[in-house]
């Protein structure tokens, strides 16, 4: 059973549980728009305050790329090559020799969002672990169903593996990452890499990520009406990303893939209120069982979202840790001026 709410959590339910009208009770042309109510909310002094400010010490900057079409087995390649935003995060100051890098990408149902939804933590790990961050602003439904967003994120990563001398990053320290609808993409990414053998990965974050696109599984069911994510909620989602297309495929459902990923270590989250727990757990268990090396934390007071949310949910903190850690492990990172004695005193 999940730990209480803490009270601004609560607080912070309620209100957007006033304002909010459901994504399912959106008709489609009316979408675009929701997307601009959301970012300027988010640009805000109030929606700054809930989801967190950039680090201080990390450089950002925006870089539009032609990304060339990609081959994905089972999908029909795009015929023309499509323009990214990536926005890339960096420490002010590193030490010498290229950064990891993580491929990140944004929640939002595939519906939703861009890459400043994630800058608390896209910013936060660029410092403190310390690496490159590339956030990709990958094509949205319903005007881009799946699955464009697919070719988006992994193309993108694949241009960031050519692209590594020139962005500074160590072409053998890739990780991808994503949180919700982003956390479904590194998955199905990660998977796609482990199929073609390249790039060879480091490691996946998944932050309570969708990975199953047709079952009810136990927690939709127990949180049906949770903050910030509801059923209702989820399969509008999911209508709206699919457009009619088979649920069952892996690269919309990971789930029910051949888990090729598995041969990437995984730090899975999940949240304790969050119709999409058991996405999470589930999966875990899948790559665990083909022998993956994976790390799975619930945080049982969190709601969906809480990693983008750190200012009304307290176990963001936590969680950001937990994934600078992580990333840090897989990938040998180390902070500059940081030697083994310092290491062991902290």
């Amino acid at each position: 059973m999940p730990a209480p709410l803490p009270l601004r959590t609560k607080i912070f339910a309620l209100f957007e549980g006033l304002i909010g009208a459901s994504i399912a009770d959106e008709p489609p042309e009316a979408i675009p728009a929701r997307r601009v109510r959301r970012e300027k909310l988010l640009a805000s002094p109030v929606g700054r305050s809930i989801a967190g400010r950039p680090h201080r010490d990390a450089h950002i900057v925006d870089r539009t790329v032609e990304l060339p079409p990609a081959e994905i087995a089972g999908l029909d390649r795009p015929a023309e090559p499509v323009g990214v935003r990536l926005r890339i995060y960096r420490p002010s100051a590193s030490g010498p020799g290229p950064l990891p890098v993580v491929v990140l990408f944004h929640g939002g149902g595939w519906v939703l969002g861009n890459p400043e939804q994630d800058e608390w933590w896209a910013s936060h790990m660029a410092v403190e672990v310390p690496c490159v961050v590339v956030s990709v602003d990958y094509r949205l439904a319903p005007e881009n169903p799946y699955p464009a967003a697919v070719f988006d994120c992994w193309s993108s990563l694949l241009w960031v593996a050519e692209h590594a001398a020139e962005l500074g990053v160590d072409a053998t320290r890739i990780l991808v990452a994503g949180d919700s609808a982003g956390g479904n993409l590194a998955a199905v990414v990660a998977d796609l890499a482990a199929q073609a053998g390249r790039p060879a990965l480091a490691g996946q974050v998944l932050v309570y990520p969708g990975t199953e696109m047709e079952d009810v599984f136990p927690s939709e069911r127990e949180h049906a009406e949770a903050p910030v994510l509801t059923s209702r909620g989820m399969r509008a989602f999911v209508r709206l990303y699919l457009a009619g297309a088979d649920p069952y495929a892996p690269t919309a459902a990971p789930l029910r893939g051949g888990l090729a990923g598995a041969a990437t270590p995984a730090l899975i989250q999940v949240a304790g209120h969050d119709p999409l727990r058991d996405n999470g757990v589930f999966y875990a268990e899948a790559l665990g069982s083909k022998g993956g090396d994976v790390t799975l934390t619930e945080y049982d007071n969190a709601v969906h979202g809480y990693l983008s949310l750190p200012g009304i949910s307290p176990s963001a903190r936590s969680a950001l840790a937990e994934v600078v850690s992580f990333v840090r492990r897989v990938t040998g990172a180390k902070i500059p001026g940081e030697t083994p004695q310092t290491r062991s005193e902290n």
